[in-house]
């Protein structure tokens, strides 16, 4: 005797559910893949402020080391934290105050608050730092009586900044204006 094979008759509902089923699981696998790549896409830790400072033109080295945080809202509002007032040397004398604020915006940060630099002896608020061309290698601070234009290079790195006793109340204007005491 011999044995054949028995032929199936084609089931259309059979073959129905089984696409069905299929279907379901591609949407499962495509759901719980996209699920996972958002998820891993929330865990990535916030860029760093002299990582933010790069991707908008700016010099990392704009803002000290010494940088406990920072919040940036929708409208381009920058406020950082230090760890306390802090003096630096660029290529003048470089004061911080605590909270440094300002608008921050492609190649610029306006209106800046708790940043002053010294000329002549004076110490004089930086109001805006701007970058017109960063091809031209150079970058533009506004001191309110002049722009002063500074060597793109000097900001590469962040600086390290060092405590400040007592410059705070100088720089502010308290205890002897704004000339500054060595």
């Amino acid at each position: 005797m011999a044995f054949s094979p028995r032929r199936r008759k084609n089931n259309p509902f059979l073959e129905l559910r089984i696409q069905a089923v299929s279907s379901t699981i591609i949407i499962l696998l495509l759901l719980s893949s996209s699920v996972s790549l958002s998820s891993s896409q929330q865990e990535q830790p916030p860029l760093s402020i002299h990582d933010l400072l790069k991707t908008r033109g700016l010099p990392a080295g704009l803002l000290p080391k010494d940088v406990k945080n920072y919040t940036l809202s929708e409208t381009g509002l920058l406020e950082v934290h230090l760890e306390g007032p802090c003096l630096t040397k660029f290529d003048t004398m470089a004061f911080y105050e605590s909270v440094v604020r300002g608008n921050l915006s492609y190649g610029g940060l306006t209106g800046v608050e708790g940043f002053s630099q010294e000329e002549l002896f004076l110490w004089l608020p930086v109001k805006d730092i701007i970058v017109d061309d960063p091809n031209s290698g150079l970058i533009l601070f506004d001191i309110g009586l002049a722009y002063k234009q500074l060597s793109f290079s000097l900001f590469d790195d962040p600086p390290d900044c060092k405590e400040s006793s007592g410059v705070s109340e100088k720089v502010a204007g308290k205890g002897g204006g704004f000339a500054a005491q060595r």
